[in-house]
């Protein structure tokens, strides 16, 4: 009866301390009960003299945000806005995602440096507080700075938000190898299948950088410029470290910004990785007016593939059919703002995809993702037989790569999906 009562506690307090005006703060009493007290804006913070802490809470590091102690005690506390303050990010990439993420950082009151490679992009940032390149009729805040200079943007920072593509990351890395932090957090919001080494990003990051150090990766269903706007929005960070994950959703969630918590980063990578494919698939089925139930029906069966692929790594049921699965899946394929489902519909109009990408101001993760998914899955040069056996398993991503590639058009890989025999739900 006792855990029942805690945790009924413990959940009404969780869904208070998403009120912007409730703080909620523990107060010990007893070495075996817990007691909380609500606290309102300007109100007296302090306990009483006789309120005692079991034991002396464990001091913050880079690599622990927020203690382990502390998040025990504290279930869901509201940050310190003195912490906050004083806790500087860095956000590597600024593209749409990284200057939304960046954004949302700065309004929590954190200290933000966004690296940046343009010097005239860094200056429009500094004086006039915009992105002339992305997001750019947004306004951001006056604690968000930018710099081209690497050792700058490192100093003192307490957490690395990985903003660059996939394709871009290696590269990247290894012209910040030297001077990167030891030990410095990296969260990567960057999702796809790296084609030189078929690597998902939390295979490729710990190698480039090191095991020594804490790592997470941010997926769901999170349009840039939704995201800036303020309008609500739900993603999933997932970590090894629960301790850490839980310690990055106090700092990114917001009014409007809700961080859930998952330790199952495989299913994380895999499904960002794969939904990018199938939004293609959705957006030529658009592109050659098939209509709302193809659509559905090549989704949903992207879906299956994804699920095939990804248990088949380890990963989780849950994961899939969570934020980070069907979640970000819905939203790529049917979102307008899509970049890959744009790719997919511009081909089923009979463009080239040259000419696609050449006009495009952003990168479509998927168009790389799917070639390198068909080496992933099986290479016809290394083993045919393999190869064949993996394209009738997985039809939706094999015809993607195979149009991009120009081996068939969208009406040519609709055809080869509508003749293929009949065989049971899977």
């Amino acid at each position: 009866m006792e855990c029942r009562i805690r945790r009924r506690l413990r959940h009404e307090l969780s869904n208070l301390a998403f009120f912007p005006s409730v703080q909620i703060l523990p107060r010990w009493r007893s070495t075996s009960t817990r007691h909380f007290r609500l606290v309102c804006n300007q109100q007296d913070r302090s306990g009483s003299q006789d309120d005692k802490p079991r034991s002396q809470p464990q001091r913050s590091s880079p690599g622990n945000l927020i203690s382990e102690e502390d998040w025990l005690v504290r279930s869901r506390i509201r940050r310190s806005p003195d912490i906050a303050a004083n806790t500087k990010i860095v956000v590597c990439g600024g593209g749409s995602f990284g200057t939304a993420m960046a954004n949302l950082l700065a309004r929590n009151g954190y200290p933000v440096s966004l690296l940046v490679r343009k010097p005239w992009v860094r200056d429009e940032i500094n004086l006039e507080h915009r992105n002339p390149k992305y997001l750019s009729e947004y306004l951001l805040p006056h604690n968000l700075t930018a710099t081209v200079d690497r050792e700058e943007a490192f100093r003192d920072a307490k957490l690395c938000v990985h903003a660059i593509p996939v394709q871009a990351t290696r590269e990247f890395l290894l012209s910040i190898r030297d001077t990167f932090p030891d030990r410095l957090p990296i969260l990567c919001t960057s999702k796809g299948l790296e084609i030189s080494s078929l690597s998902l990003m939390c295979e490729l990051l710990p190698r480039m950088l090191g095991t020594d150090r804490k790592y997470a990766y941010l997926s769901g269903p999170s349009f840039a410029a939704e995201i800036i706007q303020g309008l609500p929005t739900a993603v999933v960070v997932a970590s090894s470290d629960r301790i850490f994950a839980n310690s990055l959703a106090d700092m990114f969630s917001s009014a409007s910004f809700k961080v859930f918590t998952s330790t199952d980063t495989v299913g994380l990578e895999v499904a960002g990785a794969i939904k990018n494919v199938i939004a293609i698939a959705a957006g030529m089925s658009d592109g050659l007016g098939l209509g709302t139930n193809s659509m559905a029906a090549l989704v949903t069966r992207g879906c299956s593939e994804m699920r095939r692929i990804a248990i088949a790594q380890g990963a989780s049921p849950v994961t899939l059919a969570g934020l980070s699965g069907v979640g970000d899946t819905f939203l790529t394929c049917f979102g307008p703002l899509s970049r890959n489902r744009t790719v997919g519909v511009r081909l089923g109009k009979g463009e080239k995809l040259e000419d696609i990408l050449s006009t495009s101001r952003q990168i479509a993760e998927g168009v790389a993702t799917a070639k390198a998914l068909v080496r992933w899955l099986g290479d016809e040069e290394e083993d045919s037989s393999i190869a064949i056996r993996a394209s009738l398993k997985y039809p939706i991503l094999y015809g993607v790569a195979a149009i991009l590639d120009g081996k068939m058009t969208p009406r040519e890989g609709l055809n080869m999906l509508l003749a293929m025999p009949p065989r049971p739900e899977d």
